[in-house]
């Protein structure tokens, strides 16, 4: 039984037409998509379903049928093949997601939910635990906002008529979640506005006008991704969490098999093989002195292998400055505002990073990482020892050879930066 043709692009506007069965989910689509792409199966790439026009996107849920999604687009709309890491934050890390006063129960005015059992709560349908808390509204059919005080529930998202009172009377519903999905607005000050930048959107499951989407607009970054996560929490429920699971049990497409490469952060520590046994660093200091240590090691490792000969025909003072360019997380030169959408897109979680080249600086690179959903810049500068090229980003306390080694290094060890890197932003060629 095969279903319509599907438009797949990436970020580049590069495309594909894939041919799939009608029952193909939106995660089966993907590792279909990871497998004729030769990328590496990590969990994180998602299927999106973007609408230029309108100026939105959201991810589609891995169990959701593609072909049933795309009826429900307009012609202008298409799907975009990329990394999303922030997709099951949530389960990740539950306690820290949602700040305590935006949780409530339903049937008491001010009772918390213990933390111990917030993740229990949302996803056990027989619970009512609700979101609270101010947000922007888009009047509708028109230009004008509001700022109201709103209540997410598993049976709707309601406003209050009168400050930020419960009573039944004084609530009134916004949009119903059943029929819906929740969007991230990409144009939301050009193109409704919006009074801040953070900007999202509940949509009818059909082909929409303009007037008919419910806006919506919080103050900061971190409260709409909780109001969004929420919102296919309350809708999804159980199937979320599933989602999450199903894939470190490895269920695979069943005519082809794809490679599995992932290290937890966890499983990374400072060792000392110095002895004649291996030892695990408890001293952070120690630790950053051994982090030191391994930087010169891998310096001096690569000067003995310029002397005794470079394994490349290439020479490796040439080999050096270019060989970064065939990695995932290199993005040559693309602006700053061009990597902070990248950012962006890809989930804002810790650890999240690219480099490209520098716009000030035609010798420099300038190493983009994402903490605390606020995003850095770090300019990887080069210097020269010996007659040597180095590159460096703590003004050359710590030196290598390549921007690889680099990479490795800091995925690794912390060093200046506020933390390891951990997620390459990566685009593909589809």
């Amino acid at each position: 039984n095969i279903g319509e043709a599907q438009n797949e692009s990436n970020e580049d506007g590069m495309g594909k037409v894939v041919e799939i069965p009608a029952d193909m989910t939106a995660r089966d689509l993907c590792q279909l998509l990871v497998y004729k792409s030769h990328c590496v199966d990590d969990n994180s790439w998602a299927l999106v379903e973007h609408h230029p026009l309108l100026g939105l996107e959201r991810c589609l849920e891995d169990h959701e049928l593609v072909v049933q999604v795309q009826a429900s687009m307009t012609s202008e709309g298409r799907f975009l093949f990329r990394k999303n890491y922030a997709k099951y934050e949530f389960f990740r890390n539950p306690l820290n997601f949602f700040p305590e006063h935006m949780v409530a129960w339903c049937q008491e005015t001010n009772g918390a939910i213990p933390p111990s059992q917030l993740l229990q709560n949302f996803l056990n349908s027989n619970s009512c635990p609700e979101i609270q808390g101010f947000l922007y509204v888009k009047e509708m059919g028109r230009k004008s906002w509001k700022k109201l005080y709103v209540f997410l529930r598993r049976s709707g998202l309601y406003f209050s008529t009168k400050g930020t009172s419960k009573e039944p009377r004084h609530l009134q519903l916004l949009a119903d979640l059943e029929d819906s999905n929740v969007f991230t607005v990409t144009t939301g000050k050009k193109l409704h506005s919006a009074p801040t930048d953070y900007e999202f959107c509940i949509k009818p499951n059909k082909r929409t006008e303009l007037k008919e989407l419910r806006m919506l607009c919080t103050e900061d970054e971190q409260s709409r991704t909780s109001w969004m996560t929420a919102f296919r929490l309350f809708k999804y429920g159980i199937v979320l969490y599933q989602n999450y699971k199903i894939p470190q049990q490895r269920k695979t497409l069943s005519h082809f098999s794809t490679p599995v490469r992932s290290v937890s952060e966890n499983s990374l520590v400072a060792m000392d093989f110095s002895g004649r046994i291996g030892r695990v660093i408890d001293n952070p200091l120690e630790a950053q002195s051994a982090a030191m240590e391994e930087g010169y090691a891998w310096r001096k490792r690569s000067q003995r292998m310029n002397i005794l000969g470079s394994p490349s025909p290439l020479h490796p003072c040439l080999l050096s400055s270019v060989i970064h360019r065939t990695q995932l997380w290199f993005h040559g030169r693309i602006t700053r505002e061009e990597s902070h959408r990248m950012i962006h897109q890809q989930g804002q979680v810790d650890g999240l990073f690219l480099l490209r080249d520098s716009q000030s600086n035609p010798k420099a690179f300038v190493l983009t990482l994402c903490h605390h959903q606020k995003i850095k810049h770090f300019q990887i500068l080069p210097c020269e020892e010996d007659g040597q090229i180095f590159f460096s980003l703590d003004d050359g306390s710590t030196k290598f050879t390549d921007l690889i080694q680099l990479v490795e290094f800091y995925q690794l060890n912390r060093g200046v930066l506020p933390c390891k890197l951990k997620h390459p932003c990566t685009l593909v060629a589809l």
